[in-house]
């Protein structure tokens, strides 16, 4: 969540924002939760004056009985506080629900960097790297290849699980430790440390890494139980720290987290139906950043660059996008992404999105730091990219390593943990 103050002390900075983003249906939203501060502010200065009536009356009370009087009507009037209090409170408390509910809607402020623009073709190229590839054949898309090849079943993974899902076979099965091997050890000479984490966590979590209450359609809940299945690692490494205070002399703290995601892709009707570019379950290893907040702008332009060392090795031609502000999810001030060109497809796809969140999800999780236990703690920035989305990079490669007699090349890069120069028909 972003600065209870910054909504009450610059709302027209806020509402510009939400412009500036496309969510205009948001900017009454904001003179909403100021009419609810103020109620509650003026609530709670009632509720503050009956208890200071009520301590003058029970002194009074008091002083008058030591008298030998029997002050009836103040009497009265003491005893009908405590009701007056109770009402007071339980309004102030329905303000403070609907000043909650309004606050964890607001997206997060953007970044001066970020272009201005509605969707993805308003995106700006910051920089292309290397070249397409050339053929002298017409290249064939993931599907076909990984079909003729043995690599991938997903007619027998729609009649055991439905659409959107997959059997990777052979040697996609191995590429894809290979390319899992070969990010950690990169990541690991990098500085980050390597994370296994639960792909179960509490609503608590989903809500603190900012995929509740949006993104509630997109959920893979397990029934009767708090726990949800994340659809990035990103969740459980954001709340690892969860209502913890860091060294702020440890920071950065940099983590590179494997998982498997589970994605209901409710918005995505239509779109990528066929192949594995756009599925329910994947695996993907995504980096974390725990950061102090002046630094945070630079830990971002380091990540990108860390990403783009994992595809400058795997030899494929990419650009990298600063994304538009209507493009951009409600946790990130600002967003790279990362598009590799697939020839199969004719076409860049977005295979990387690496974002940096300042003190959104800090807020939201309650994660802050500090030097000495003597100072007053801040909140921390938090960063996240992905570094391989698997099927996405496995995609990749099939398309620009294919060769005219149909086998699939292995990246240079990827052969010492695969320990083969193709992939062929089996």
């Amino acid at each position: 969540m972003i600065d209870i103050n910054i909504i009450r002390e610059k709302p027209d900075e806020v509402k510009k924002h939400l412009k500036l983003r496309g969510e205009e249906d948001k900017i009454s939203m904001v003179d909403e939760f100021l009419l609810y501060d103020e109620k509650r502010r003026k609530l709670i200065h009632e509720v503050n004056e009956l208890r200071h009536l009520r301590n003058v009356l029970t002194d009074e009370i008091a002083k008058m009985k030591r008298e030998g009087n029997l002050p009836l009507e103040k009497i009265e009037e003491a005893k009908a506080i405590p009701e007056k209090i109770k009402f007071l409170e339980s309004q102030i408390k329905e303000c403070e629900e609907k000043i909650f509910f309004i606050h964890a809607r607001l997206p997060n402020l953007l970044h001066e960097s970020v272009p201005i623009g509605k969707d993805e073709n308003d995106n700006v190229v910051v920089r292309v790297w290397g070249e397409k590839p050339k053929f002298n054949f017409k290249p064939k898309d993931h599907i076909d290849l990984g079909l003729k090849l043995n690599l991938m079943d997903v007619e027998r993974a729609a009649k055991v699980s439905g659409a959107r899902f997959a059997y990777l076979l052979n040697d996609a099965v191995l590429l894809e430790f290979a390319i899992i091997q070969f990010v950690l050890d990169l990541a690991i000479k990098k500085g980050f440390t390597p994370v296994i984490p639960p792909v179960l966590v509490k609503e608590k979590a989903m809500f603190g890494a900012g995929f509740l209450p949006q993104g509630e359609e997109d959920i893979y809940r397990i029934k009767n139980e708090d726990l949800c299945l994340v659809g990035t690692a990103e969740v459980p490494l954001a709340a690892m720290f969860m209502d913890e205070i860091l060294d702020e002399n440890l920071l950065p703290l940099k983590y590179i987290g494997f998982s498997t995601c589970f994605r209901t892709e409710a918005g995505a009707h239509g779109r990528d139906t066929k192949g594995i570019f756009r599925v329910h379950q994947f695996d993907k290893l995504e980096f974390f950043v725990f950061s102090k907040p002046e630094e945070s702008w630079n830990e971002h332009e380091k990540l990108i660059s860390t990403v783009e060392e994992i595809y400058k090795a795997l030899n494929l031609h990419y650009r990298i996008v600063n994304v538009c502000s209507g493009e951009l999810g409600v946790t990130a001030a600002k967003k790279y992404d990362l598009e590799v060109w697939l020839p199969g497809q004719g076409k860049y796809r977005e295979v990387v999105s690496c974002s940096n969140c300042t003190d959104y999800q800090a807020r939201r999780l309650n994660i802050r730091c500090r030097r000495d236990p003597r100072e007053k703690p801040r909140f921390v920035h938090t960063l996240n990219s992905t570094a391989a989305a698997i099927g996405r990079v496995l995609i990749a490669i099939f398309e620009n390593y294919q060769q005219e007699n149909g086998s699939i090349k292995v990246p240079e890069v990827l052969k010492p943990y695969i320990k083969k120069e193709e992939i062929k028909i089996i």
